[in-house]
């Protein structure tokens, strides 16, 4: 995992209240939130066996 090289914008009181990141640590956080929620999604879809995938991208032509 890339160290981040966040900044903090903090409030009269010391205490933290934004976070400055450089834009493609940003863009990987929210890529990596996307995935996470498209595998929630998925979570009760039923799985496919290797050998069944296998074959159905050989019909297909992809394999």
């Amino acid at each position: 995992m890339a160290k981040f090289q966040e900044q903090y914008i903090i409030d009269g009181k010391g205490q933290k209240t934004a976070v400055i990141l450089p834009l493609e640590e940003y863009e990987e956080l929210l890529e990596d939130l996307h995935d996470l929620v498209v595998i929630a999604e998925r979570r009760d879809e039923p799985t496919v066996s290797l050998e069944e995938l296998k074959k159905r991208l050989q019909e297909d032509g992809l394999l």
